[in-house]
């Protein structure tokens, strides 16, 4: 049991709205819909019931043993279907302040925080609320993840905090194994037995994201990475203009961050870059020449080519220096509309191979001095671009979301580009309406591709992400008409072999993440030092 009575407490779930509830609760089962039962039982007080308000009591119905579960049912009254429909959820946690390498003019330093975060950001507040305990942050957001109704046998475990590079390693190893003790609940003395336990715990990691700064990767980092259980990476890029990064004190160059794209890619390790229009000395003729740097090829003399992006316009915000700039008339926001016009110019360049994550970051508008204040950027660009005639083709515009699928009318597809150092191969599974069902990256590194220094890669193709879209479908469980459990990944990672194979690779290596091994043991690959790898036949 999850507290679901204590979590009904803490919501002021009273006699009346419980029984009210299941009022509603019965009228669907019986086959109503699920907003006209809400609207037809109003309550004279606090008026209609929330979605919540019916999970909670689901829950705690199941619980009792009153009602038998339904997972069909529970999909119906579950709050915000769309936060795990990329098929995983995502878990955010915040390392506590820590002193951090960079000295950006635009970034808030509020001491009670880590660097360029505030207390009532969304995730960082709730960070804050748990003192940045890991174990906390995960327990409760699990908690609460629950009584709403969503599925959590899949968790993306997201550490943010500024530069993870920056904090002792003590500190990490301790906060990870937190982390993954809160997962699979039951503590563990070393983060390797954390490890082993979640590969069959209830809540099992298949993705673990650190973000930190170009100029901390090297290939000791990325080792430690690895042995940390790391799979994603998200970087600062923040500019491609080294006279750009000079002015706003970044720190690093261009050529750090296209260095450090080509190692990450080299270890397996899919790349997050962090990209800021309207930052001191930019213009939006000059964001635009920026943004296309992002997307040119090796045989163009760049290759950053990052799987995913953040875009982060930047923000005025008080207590930075930046401000102190613009007191003196030395800088200016962009206005809402320019940004918007911006964008949604520029975001349906973004190649298929990526998924723009963000398009602005949720600090609260009443920290923001002058220029956009508005957090429903997204769906603002989205609308210019559809009036525009233009069309978005990045993954997140893609994902087949609560579309049914037909495997059987399914089109595969093999997108080939060039990253520094690499030959990619990005595989997927298409609808007849241009909907991604699901992809795979293979990378195929050229012979001057960066050392990594971990022999499991020697000579091998890598596969850096395997992932099937549609709302998260619990594991070992079938959903008709749902992407995921459909045998999509299994023929991804048999095209890929072949394709391994035909080019003169005699091995694959994957960057499993732990609560994945199983998945890929199962599939023909074996535990390595830092991967699972598995000999390929010609």
């Amino acid at each position: 049991m999850r507290n679901i009575e204590k979590w009904m407490k803490a919501r002021e779930l009273t006699p009346e709205k419980i029984v009210m509830a299941r009022v509603i609760l019965d009228e669907i089962r019986a086959g109503r819909d699920v907003l006209e039962a809400i609207r037809a039982n109003p309550l004279p007080v606090v008026g209609h019931l929330g979605k919540h308000t019916l999970v909670g009591v689901y829950r705690h119905l199941v619980e009792t043993g009153e009602w038998q579960e339904d997972e069909t049912f529970l999909r119906k009254i579950r709050m915000k279907p769309s936060r795990t429909l990329s098929g995983v959820t995502t878990v955010t946690v915040l390392t506590k302040p820590h002193i951090c390498p960079g000295q950006c003019i635009f970034c808030p330093d509020d001491e009670r925080m880590p660097k360029s975060y505030l207390p009532d950001e969304p995730g960082a507040a709730r960070a804050f609320q748990n003192a940045f305990d890991p174990y906390m942050q995960v327990k409760s957001r699990l908690d609460a993840y629950y009584a709403v109704g969503h599925p959590t046998d899949k968790i993306e475990l997201l550490i943010l905090g500024g530069t993870w590079s920056a904090y002792p390693r003590d500190y990490q190893e301790w906060f990870i194994k937190r982390c993954f003790d809160a997962m699979n609940e039951e503590e563990s003395a070393i983060l390797a037995e954390a490890h082993h336990k979640n590969q069959n715990a209830k809540h099992r990691n298949v993705g673990l994201v650190i973000e930190t700064r170009p100029d901390q990767i090297d290939p000791h980092e990325i080792r430690w990475l690895r042995q940390m259980g790391v799979t994603k990476v998200q970087l600062g890029a923040q500019s491609l203009d080294d006279r750009i990064l000079a002015l706003n004190q970044r720190g690093h160059t261009p050529a750090d961050t296209l260095n450090a794209t080509a190692l990450l890619r080299a270890a397996g390790f899919k790349i997050v870059l962090h990209w800021m229009p309207n930052l001191l000395g930019a213009d939006p003729q000059s964001d635009r020449v920026d943004f296309a740097r992002l997307w040119q090829s090796a045989t163009d003399g760049l290759g950053y080519c990052p799987d995913e992006l953040k875009i982060y316009p930047t923000q005025l915000l008080e207590e930075t220096a930046l401000y102190d700039i613009w007191k003196k008339g030395q800088y200016q926001p962009y206005s809402t509309d320019t940004l918007i016009d911006l964008i949604a110019e520029i975001k349906p360049s973004v190649p298929e191979y990526c998924r723009i994550n963000r398009v602005i970051r949720d600090i609260p508008s009443n920290h923001v001095v002058e220029g956009n204040k508005r957090t429903s950027l997204r769906q603002d660009i989205s609308e210019v671009v559809k009036e525009r005639g233009s069309v978005c083709r990045c993954i997140r515009c893609r994902e087949v979301r609560h579309q049914k699928v037909n495997v059987d009318e399914l089109a595969f597809e093999d997108f080939v580009y060039h990253p520094a150092h690499s030959e990619e191969h990005f595989l997927s599974y298409v609808t007849s309406d241009d909907k991604l069902a699901g992809y795979l990256r293979l990378s195929f590194p050229t012979e001057n591709a960066p050392k990594t220094g971990m022999p499991d890669l020697d000579g091998a193709a890598i596969i850096r992400e395997v992932h099937v879209y549609g709302q998260s479908v619990p594991v070992g469980e079938e959903q008709s008409g749902a992407a995921q459990h459909i045998g999509l990944g299994t023929e991804l990672l048999q095209i890929a072999e072949r394709l391994a194979a035909k080019n003169g690779y005699k091995r694959m290596a994957v960057i499993a993440a732990i609560g994945t091994r199983e998945y890929y043991s199962g599939r023909g690959f074996e535990n390595s030092e830092h991967y699972m790898v598995k000999e390929l036949e010609k």
